[in-house]
């Protein structure tokens, strides 16, 4: 039986962040841009995360699983700033 291809025309429209989250470009941002208002062309220009539930699908077409997808922002550990790893490096010397 043959392997699964992920879709590559999806891959080169969208970035995965490491949490799992999927950005996009807007659409309408490519042409015919004259008869748009400058704070829309703007607003455009940032690349939106996609919907729960749109990054199920693209999962299927993927044929992997995308990181985080369901978890609350709040559950995912953010990287301790230098001074908190050396404010642990100093209490994992102190107690040893």
């Amino acid at each position: 039986m043959s392997k699964n291809k992920s879709h590559k025309g999806l891959l080169k429209r969208i970035r995965v962040t490491k949490t799992g989250k999927v950005r996009h470009r807007m659409a309408g941002h490519k042409h015919l841009r004259s008869g748009k208002g400058g704070q829309r062309l703007m607003q455009m220009r940032q690349d939106p995360y996609m919907a729960s539930a749109d990054t199920k699908r693209i999962e299927k077409l993927l044929y992997r699983r995308l990181r985080g997808r369901t978890q609350p922002k709040s559950a995912m550990r953010r990287s301790p700033s230098p001074a908190q790893r050396r404010a642990a490096r100093e209490a994992a010397k102190t107690s040893s």
